[in-house]
């Protein structure tokens, strides 16, 4: 599914106050903690591939908050390939606290000014801070446009990060001193959307927060002096902290640091769990936990899915000639799992070029070209044989349709039955996944808004050229994540949308359909 992109990931960490040195940065010292972040931004680099930066807290330097970003991966923008360089950047930008971002754009401009995390400068020091966010507001052109209609008020880039920043700042205005819990209690008032937000100031004050229905994962783990938070378990696994040490935070509420003090308070109310289940189906690591709920063990259970529907369907033959192979990598569990079930081997048909650039950076053509450049058919797996091949999803058929050529042509595969470990994506996500109107998914044009059938799933083959093509049912994926189907976003699947602006936003995705031009569907609201 390499055509489907995450908007980013955050990172925080921290060394409370205190004479206690962590055993897990014992090198570095309370004051260098800010050294983990490049770390912690490496584990998930998968949610981000366009932009990375930190900011840090120091109050021995002039510049009390420091901020550092840029276009690129985690390894380029802290130059860590050049010990030199990365050492030099790391002394710059040493404290005791500091957050992170990787991100890929969902929307905005790739350019720097849309890295973040985003500092706001300021005279008086709880009002100058800097924050990172992962998610999307599907209310950004409501916001948008209340902010602009005061003609002294000027957006200089199209995101809602921006709008988010503002928010925040409109809680500083005038002599106001609140806490960070209550500026985040307020703000959510008016957000409609997904949000991991991690914010830090200049009195070295930091708060993390998660929306009220958990939408994007936030995980954190304490141990001794040291605080950290990220996106993924991984992340925190790999510093060092124990597994029953990392929790994911509770929807609607927030950890903050205020004069050295550790608290986790409510925010907002929470009605109900809406977790969005690509990041166990694809966004995630496969080595994390999210919620609760293993990555990997998801994405096992929905092979043995596909196992058991193909075994009930009973129509392609499986002898010593068929086998199943995953597009690498995010496939490679279900793939393995339903070879398992079946009792035929599970094969590296694809190998990935892991330095073939990032196919998301071009479009059109160019996205097909690097599709192309992408992955490489082993012809000694694959002549001569029947083919399962499992694929995470399939948003806008660019990849797919390339693999399946190169595999019938160059492979010499006798035969191709595609297998999708998700049911079909009929409706956008406004809560920061790459995919915001329905003329670019593949399968509405084949629904047109009817059920999934033998039939229509025998057109969709004949469309991508596959000898056959099945998906899963809906249901099979509250299972395989062992979440009841209340406690998930299942929008993309679904069309039932867990916010009010996220529902109005996908009724006007249908109106718009043959009339999008390319354009984002939050892009073209006026409110």
């Amino acid at each position: 599914m390499s055509e489907l992109y995450h908007e980013c990931g955050v990172a925080a960490v921290y060394h409370l106050p205190g004479p206690e040195i962590s055993p897990l940065c014992p090198e570095q010292g309370p004051e260098e903690v800010s050294r983990l972040l490049p770390r912690m931004l490496l584990d998930i680099q998968n949610r981000g591939q366009l932009a990375a930066g930190v900011t840090t807290f120091d109050p021995t330097r002039d510049q009390l908050i420091d901020t550092h970003k840029d276009i690129g991966t985690v390894a380029e923008v802290f130059r860590l390939s050049h010990r030199g360089k990365a050492e030099s950047l790391m002394r710059e930008y040493s404290g005791r606290a500091g957050i992170g971002h990787v991100r890929y754009a969902t929307c905005g401009k790739d350019d720097r000014s849309y890295a973040q995390p985003f500092e706001r400068h300021h005279l008086q020091k709880h009002k100058w801070f800097s924050f990172a966010f992962n998610g999307q507001l599907a209310n950004y052109a409501e916001l948008r446009d209340k902010l602009l209609a005061d003609d002294d008020h000027h957006l200089a880039r199209e995101t809602d990060t921006e709008i988010v920043m503002h928010e925040i700042s409109r809680e500083y205005s005038g002599d106001k001193r609140l806490r960070l819990i209550e500026v985040m209690r307020n703000v959510s008032q008016r957000f409609d959307g997904a949000y991991s937000l991690v914010m830090l100031n200049s009195l070295g004050d930091m708060m993390v927060a998660r929306d009220p229905l958990g939408i994007k994962p936030l995980c954190y783990a304490k141990e001794g002096p040291l605080f950290a938070a990220a996106s993924e378990s991984v992340a925190l696994i790999n510093l060092g902290f124990k597994p029953e040490s990392v929790k994911s935070l509770a929807p609607g509420h927030a950890i903050t640091i205020e004069g050295g003090e550790f608290k986790i308070e409510q925010f907002a109310p929470s009605p109900r769990r809406a977790h969005c289940f690509f990041e166990w189906i694809y966004f995630a690591n496969v080595a994390s936990t999210l919620d609760e709920r293993s990555v990997y063990l998801s994405r096992t259970a929905l092979g043995v899915e596909l196992a058991r529907i193909e075994r009930a369907a009973g129509r392609v033959p499986i002898d010593e000639n068929t086998i199943v192979v995953p597009v690498p990598d995010t496939s490679k569990a279900a793939a393995d799992s339903m070879a398992y079930e079946l009792g035929i081997p599970s094969r590296e048909g694809l190998i990935r070029n892991r330095y073939a650039g990032r196919t998301f950076i071009e479009g059109g053509g160019g996205r097909q070209k690097k599709a192309e450049s992408k992955y490489t058919p082993l012809r000694e797996v694959l002549e001569g044989k029947r083919v399962f091949l499992v694929e995470d999803s399939i948003v806008r058929s660019t990849t797919m349709r390339v693999l399946l050529r190169r595999i019938r042509e160059q492979g010499g595969a006798k035969e191709i039955h595609v297998r999708v470990a998700c049911p079909p994506i009929i409706a956008p996500c406004f809560y920061g996944i790459d995919m915001s109107t329905i003329d670019e998914l593949f399968a509405p044009k084949f629904l047109h808004g009817g059920s999934l059938s033998d039939e229509v799933q025998a057109e969709m083959a004949k469309e991508l050229e596959a000898d056959s093509l099945r998906y899963l049912p809906v249901e099979s994926i509250a299972r395989s994540i062992a979440r009841p189907p209340e406690q998930l976003c299942q929008a993309c699947i679904t069309g039932e949308y867990p916010t009010p602006c996220g529902q109005q936003l996908y009724e006007l995705a249908l109106e718009q359909v043959g009339k999008t031009n390319g354009a984002r569907t939050y892009e073209s609201v006026r409110s």
